[in-house]
């Protein structure tokens, strides 16, 4: 039976301090926890080590450093292509005595990196067309519904209305999980029982997000691998079925990659986009250990916007991609700093 979940009371509301001020008596509001930054959720990664130890060295000027340098990318999953492409362009200038010493090849480093990933730095707008329908899709395991409700946490809170669909029929854990973020987000969510059928709970979520006039409808997906036909085709047809309410629908196919993966997302990122035509990217679980490098190999490989990023568990973690932010995460600016 279709549920229509009602929204509920704003969460914050009932918070302690967002109450009036009970006296002079009262204790006051506790401050907000300070956000982290970028260089405090990368600095853990196998990336960020790697060259921050190589560079904290100082090392000679010479190929033997960009031996190590190569290295340290390729461990870290930064991939063949973008890999050769960062230290070849650095060992011709090294060459051609551009640098003056390892510290000037650090910043070139610099540079070379926020180059690649520039092009793929495009935050998304969802404000383009009403309902703007976000077709999330990812294999199991990478975050995916975690990443729909802080989406919907961010875009409720930017003051736009949000609509959930339960699309992942295929496992009733996952229709029960979003339903748990749709309560905790105060969104509402549109789901059938397991085994229904995708594409009608994901066309009914539409036509109700159009008569309620809601800005933003997220869909989710079943996780699913490349090995797995028949769910692979449920994607071509779910997007056939929004066609027949929106002929541009989905407006955005996003898709949630675990930074954690290496280069196996690379395979997934290039199976999923010649299934349904992937148009961004969510880079997820970049904190902690993760090598981080993926990201450049998918910017090189794909040149898909990359939207967002995870960097910790909370809704504020996740963040719109930002990558001067994250080669300063990566990689100290000079010698001596911090990295």
């Amino acid at each position: 039976m279709l549920k229509f979940w009602k929204k509920k009371p704003d969460d914050d509301a009932a918070r302690p301090e967002a109450a009036p001020a009970a006296g002079a008596g009262a204790a006051p509001p506790a401050a907000p926890a300070a956000r982290r930054s970028w260089r405090d959720r990368l600095a853990g990664s196998a990336l960020a080590r790697s060259l921050g130890t190589l560079f904290a060295r100082n090392p000679k000027l010479d190929d033997a450093l960009l031996d190590e340098l190569e290295t340290a990318l390729l461990t870290a999953d930064v991939g063949v292509a973008a890999t050769q492409a960062l230290v070849e362009d650095l060992r011709t200038r090294m060459h051609q005595r551009a640098f003056a010493d390892a510290g000037a090849l650090l910043a070139a480093l610099r540079e070379d990196m926020l180059a690649m990933l520039a092009p793929v730095a495009q935050p998304l707008d969802v404000s383009t067309t009403k309902p703007f329908v976000l077709l999330m899709v990812g294999v199991n395991g990478v975050g995916k519904t975690t990443t729909i409700g802080k989406l919907a946490r961010r875009y409720r809170d930017e003051g736009r209305d949000v609509l959930l669909a339960a699309g992942d029929t295929f496992r009733a854990a996952a229709v029960r999980q979003l339903e748990a973020w749709g309560e905790r987000d105060g969104v509402p969510v549109i789901a059938q029982g397991q085994g229904a059928d995708a594409a009608s709970v994901i066309f009914d979520a539409l036509q109700a997000a159009r008569a309620r006039g809601c800005d933003v409808l997220i869909a989710d997906t079943a996780g699913r691998l490349h090995t797995q036909g028949g769910l692979m085709d449920e994607l071509g047809k779910i997007r056939r079925v929004l066609g027949k309410l929106d002929a541009a629908a989905p407006h955005e196919v996003l898709m949630v990659i675990d930074g954690t993966t290496g280069q196996n997302a690379i395979n997934q990122v290039r199976q999923f986009r010649d299934a349904v035509g992937v148009s961004g990217l969510v880079v997820t679980k970049l904190d902690g250990t993760a090598k981080g490098g993926v990201v450049f190999a998918l910017a090189r490989e794909f040149g898909l916007p990359i939207r967002y990023v995870g960097l910790g568990e909370g809704a504020e973690d996740l963040r719109e991609f930002e990558p001067r932010a994250f080669v300063d995460g990566l990689l100290p600016a000079e010698f001596g700093a911090p990295a």
